[in-house]
Parts: C-alpha cells; structure tokens; sequence
C-alpha cells in the first residue's frame, strides 16, 4: 500500500546518507522527496508542511550521536513524527489504547460507514476477531434501506460460524419483515437494535455488533436514524468503517460522521490494496479519532490491530517483524513447532510435513505480503513478480502422491513422476525439481542441526547453490531466477566436477 511513499522515504535516505553532519540546508533538501511522496499520497497539504517543518526542527535540534550516522538520525527523527501522525496519542503512545471496552451485560459496537465501504463484511470480521478471542458475539442486522443487506449479513454471520473453527459462537438477529416498514416507522431500525440487545442480554452474549445502514453519501437522514439508535442504545463503542481507496474523501467523510457521533475508532478496509495510502496517514489528526483496525484482505480473519509504530517501520522500508511472528503464532503451536524442530534435526522431515507447513504459511496471507514484512525485503520485492499460483502447483503435486511416497522421496522412480505429475497437470521435470530440492533441504537441516554459526551460515550458501532455498521450492520466479534447463545445465557441471 505504501510503495510509492517507501520509495520516497528512501531518496531522502539517500540524499542524507552521505553527508558527514546533518543541516538544514540537506535536510530540506531531502525533504523535498518526502513532500511530493506524501503530496502523491493524497495527505491533507496542511499536514504535509507541519510534518516537514516538524521533522526539520526535529533534526537541527537532534543530540547529536557519535554511534549513529547522519542518516541513521535522520530516519530516527522521521520515524517519532510518522508515529506520532498516526497514534492515538495519549498514555497509551502508538498502541492500539483498547480496542473494545468491555462492560457488563453485552458490549454493544456500533458500526457506520457510507455504502460500499465493506461495512458489512467488517463486521463479520470483527465477530471473527472477538470469536478468537473467546467472546460469544450476536449480529444484529440494522439495515433496513437495503432489502439484501439482511440476507448478505446472515451469510457472513453463517460463514464465521463456519470456517473459523474454535472460539466462542457467533449469532444473527434480524427481523425481515421490518424492512417493508422502512420509510413508514421512522424508529423501525431503533426498535430492531433495542430487541436484539434484550434477546443477547437473556442468552448471556457478550458482544452485539450492530450493523446499522449506509448511504452514498451522507445526509440528514442518514445521521437521524444513527442518533436515534446511539440515543436509544448508548453504544459502549461506535466504529466508523471508511475505505482507504478513497483518498481524502474518506478522511472528510470521516470527520462529518465523528462531528455528529463522536465515533470511538475508525476501521480502514482494503488496507492491502495498491491506494496511496493518505487516508492511513492523516484520519486520526484530521478526525481526532484513532485507527482501530485495518482490513488486510478479503477474508473474514483478514483483521489486524492498527499499531501506528508498525505502519511507519513499513512505510520506512524496516519491515514488520512483529506482525509477521504473531501472524506465525496465530497458526502455528509451541507443540507443533518443536515437534517439527526434532524432526528437521533428525533428518525426519516428510513432504507431509512440507505440505501442512505450505498451508500453514498460505493461511497467514499472499507471499508477498508476508515477505514485505522483513526488513529490507519490501523495496527489493516491488518489481519482482510472486504468483501464488505457484503454491497451488506445488500442493497438486504433493496430493498427487501416494502416502508412502510423501514419507520417502527416495521411492521416486521415473515411472512415478510420471504419474504424479499426471495427477497434478505438471510437466514431470517438475516433479522431479520438486523432489530434489526437498531432499536437498532436508539433508541440508540435518546436517545444520550440530553446525556451530559460522558452520550453518557455510551450510546456508551451499544449499543457495544447489537451488534448495524457499523460493525455488515453491516456484518463485523474481529477477535474475534462472530457468529449468540453465539449472539442471549448473548442476550437471557440479557433478562431473
């Protein structure tokens, strides 16, 4: 999302990275870069030059550090002013200041937000997020505007239920035959959010998550029905869904919703789209209301918390290491991973096992995303092309395996290949590529496993020169990757050597 403003970020870096003490002469001059990245980024031009004359400030009064280098306070100095920018300030700094204040009796959420925002499917998001975490949810379909929206929220809400196993329940409330009502019963809406509330109250719920109507744009109709129900229900949290694809438009749309509300957060969806990222930047100084959560995908589990501090390492090119191990450990046990560590030390390691940790890699997101979060790593990816599509060939062709060929790979025969890649629609020279390099990597592991650390670092170049790295076990072809042929051609030359 942050491309071109990373890229940005870096010039400046550049600029500055090479002169022996900072100035206010190289400073402005490197901020010129960061003013057209963010400008380009539909950031508010007000707070475009309040963040340059503040990180200007910031650097000329900079203690000066003799450990660090003139870049390396710089990019210090631009880090403190992107986190402040985006953090709800406070005592809590760049956390996300509690998300949901838990209340006795059912928490009730309120959600907002114009039509076509991904309101709805937010929601069931957010059930997703509490259900995790163990808390029973009810949605309450509050749309009576739109006839499908009753029926689009019960779909999400069977969905939840459905696909995200463990974790407390999610149900739906609605009253359909409301919705011929509305336009006649001014306080039809009103009524259906103050029975669901009754209803979670008897059955012991802990959430309620109402998900109230949307416009195209707002109106006075639109914000009358929302007071009734904020009026009537007194939400312990009102969330203002806003698409991050709209630019500033969002973040003006936002500042209307929060003058009539007083809206506690805002949720930004269609984070992990290709928008430049503006909305992100300046919807909490503009609004005054922090950022909850971000959408970071179209599935229901695709709800991160919004850690400002996180943001603005991503947006500087550092990475997101901590993001990427909570993703890890959402999906992966302690258990599970050292059973797997004593695998891999023994030389016990199956395609079975290769195969579970694919999917367990595949459920945290695309690859490339996952990859952007490692320092260094996003900048160097921005050209190179990552087809998850790749995955799929490499699981056709684990399933198109006997269970007796996962557990030995050395049972391959050519006559095997050939029906494997038979099964999985792939050239047999895949099969064979993928085998290879399996047995390569699990060799490799083994023999790492009672290397000291220069020991595994040798052991790490090898394997990188026998084709046995991540990327060429899944297909990743980025720039400079080598074909087929000039590969098997390098490994022929080795042998006879």
């Amino acid at each position: 999302m942050f491309e071109r403003l990373s890229e940005g970020f870096s010039d400046a870096l550049r600029k500055i990275s090479g002169r022996g003490t900072i100035t206010e002469a190289n400073v402005r001059e490197a901020l010129e870069e960061v003013r057209t990245a963010l400008l380009e980024a539909d950031v508010n031009l007000e707070i475009v030059n309040t963040f340059c004359e503040e990180v200007v400030a910031d650097a000329l009064g900079a203690k000066v550090t003799k450990s660090l280098k003139p870049g390396q306070e710089f990019i210090g100095v631009v880090q403190n002013r992107l986190i402040e920018l985006m953090s709800p300030g406070g005592p809590e700094g760049a956390a996300p200041a509690g998300v949901l204040r838990i209340s006795p009796g059912p928490t009730v959420v309120m959600m907002c937000g114009l039509q076509g925002s991904g309101k709805t499917t937010t929601c069931g998001k957010l059930a997703g997020y509490l259900k995790k975490q163990g808390r029973t949810v009810m949605l309450v379909a509050a749309d009576l505007q739109r006839p499908a929206a009753v029926d689009q929220l019960r779909t999400v809400a069977e969905q939840v239920e459905a696909e995200m196993s463990g974790g407390a329940a999610v149900s739906f409330y609605s009253e359909p035959e409301r919705v011929a009502e509305y336009g006649q019963a001014v306080g039809a809406a009103v009524e259906v959010c103050v029975n669901a509330v009754k209803q979670a109250r008897a059955q012991n719920i802990d959430t309620v998550i109402l998900d109230t109507a949307g416009r195209l744009h707002i109106n006075d109709e639109l914000m009358g029905e929302l007071q009734r129900v904020n009026s009537s229900l007194q939400p312990h949290q009102i969330y203002l869904v806003v698409d991050a694809m709209v630019g500033q438009d969002a973040v003006a749309s936002a500042r209307a919703f929060h003058d009539r509300l007083n809206v506690d957060g805002v949720i930004l969806t269609k984070f992990d789209s290709d928008t430049r990222g503006g909305a992100a930047l300046t919807v909490r100084k503009v609004t005054g209301a922090p950022i909850k959560f971000i959408g970071v995908g179209e599935k229901l589990d695709a709800l991160e918390e919004f850690h400002a501090e996180r943001i603005a390492s991503r947006i500087l090119g550092m990475g997101d290491v901590v993001s990427l191990v909570e993703k890890a450990q959402e999906e992966v046990s302690e258990e599970e991973a050292e059973r797997l560590q004593e695998k891999m030390a023994k030389g016990e390691l199956t395609m079975e096992d290769f195969l579970k940790q694919l999917r367990t890699i595949r459920k945290m997101g695309p690859m490339k995303q996952l990859l952007g979060l490692l320092p260094g790593v996003g900048q160097a990816l921005k050209d190179v092309a990552i087809d998850d599509k790749q995955l799929d060939r490499v699981e056709g062709i684990i399933n198109s395996m006997t269970p007796t060929e996962r557990c030995d790979v050395s049972l391959m025969s050519n006559s095997r290949r050939r029906r494997i890649a038979h099964g999985a629609g792939v050239d047999p020279m895949e099969v064979g590529k993928l085998v290879k390099q399996f047995d390569a990597v699990s060799r490799m592991t083994q023999q790492m496993a009672g290397l000291g650390a220069m020991g595994k670092v040798q052991a790490m170049r090898k394997l990188q020169a026998m084709g046995g790295d991540g990327a060429g076990m899944t297909g990743w072809k980025g720039k400079g990757s080598t074909s087929q042929a000039s590969s098997k051609s390098r490994y022929k030359k080795r042998k006879r050597r």
